[in-house]
């Protein structure tokens, strides 16, 4: 059995247990995603064309990985008036890897699925009883992260109950001018704390 799906602009002809590359979808390594735009299902010489999309059929996929495809250049240039630009581009991509093709309305098995183009909610991952994780104050990123962790500030408890000294230090070691307190961290970590 075959499916023609439709995601990220493109048409793709599937099968059980393809692997193909799309368009980046916002979803995590091992998640189930279902399409719902199917163009045509079809099984030997028996093929549904849908009008535009064939009614109750969806493709099941898991997703395998999340890269980047290889580098284009793209250089532009006008002969005779010194005029060059060279810049590159890596396109974002999500594996997949298709596990099942649904029709007559049949509901997805196994775990829950996601569809790709739901976007995600932006709430902070706290108030849904996510990890204790230093990137949700505002302005701390992964490179931050790492230098706050090797200065053994390593949760949001920690930053919550920072003391005027703790707080000299991180400032001293970090060369951060005063950012703790201009950005707010301690409430800011108090309320992720709270889940609010």
């Amino acid at each position: 059995m075959f499916a023609v799906i439709k995601t990220g602009g493109k048409q793709y002809k599937v099968a059980a247990d393809d692997v193909l590359e799309i368009e980046k979808l916002d979803a995590v390594a091992g998640d189930a995603i279902v399409f719902e735009e199917i163009l045509m299902v079809g099984a030997d010489a028996d093929v549904t064309i849908g009008a535009p999309f064939v009614d109750g059929a969806t493709v099941v996929a898991e997703l395998v990985e999340q890269k980047r495809a290889k580098k284009i250049v793209v250089f532009k240039k006008k002969r005779r008036q010194n005029y060059r630009r060279k810049a590159g581009h890596r396109q974002c991509l999500s594996v997949v890897r298709i596990t099942d093709i649904l029709t007559g309305g049949a509901k997805p098995k196994a775990k829950a699925a996601k569809k790709p183009a739901a976007a995600k909610s932006e709430a902070p991952a706290a108030a849904a009883g996510a990890k204790d994780d230093l990137k949700l104050i505002s302005g701390v990123g992964p490179a931050l992260e790492k230098k706050l962790i090797a200065l053994g500030v390593t949760s949001l408890a920690q930053v919550a109950a920072f003391t005027p000294e703790e707080i000299e230090r991180v400032d001293a070691e970090l060369n951060f001018k005063g950012r703790i307190d201009r950005e707010d961290w301690i409430s800011q970590a108090k309320t992720l704390l709270a889940g609010e």
